[in-house]
C-alpha cells in the first residue's frame, strides 16, 4: 500500500490569473451568499444581508445553500453567477 500526497497549490503560470475588479460601491449591486448549510450560519447571514441592504444599499441579496456542507458548492447553485456583483462565502458551526 503506497500513500499518495497531493499538492494543492496553483499549477498554471500565475500571470494568466487576474483578480476581478475591486467594487467601489456595493450601491444597487446584487450581492450572493454561499452558506455551507450548517445552522450557525443562519442568523449571521440574516444580519450580514440586513447590513448589506440598510447601510450599503445592495439591490438584491441572493441566498444560496450548499445541498453537501463538506464539497464544492454545485455547479446548478452558481448558474446565475454572472449576474452577480460580489459573492461571500461562509460556514458556520
Amino acid at each position: 500500500m503506497s500513500i499518495k500526497f497531493l499538492d494543492p497549490t496553483y499549477q498554471s503560470n500565475l500571470t494568466d490569473f487576474k483578480y476581478a475588479p475591486r467594487l467601489k460601491s456595493f450601491k444597487d449591486s446584487v450581492v450572493a451568499i454561499i452558506s455551507n448549510g450548517k445552522r450557525g450560519t443562519i442568523p449571521f447571514f440574516d444580519c450580514l444581508e440586513t447590513e448589506l441592504k440598510q447601510r450599503h444599499q445592495v439591490a438584491e441579496v441572493v441566498r444560496i445553500t450548499k445541498s453537501n456542507y463538506s464539497t464544492p458548492a454545485d455547479n446548478l447553485l452558481l448558474n446565475d453567477a454572472e449576474r452577480w456583483n460580489a459573492m461571500i462565502s461562509g460556514i458556520g458551526d
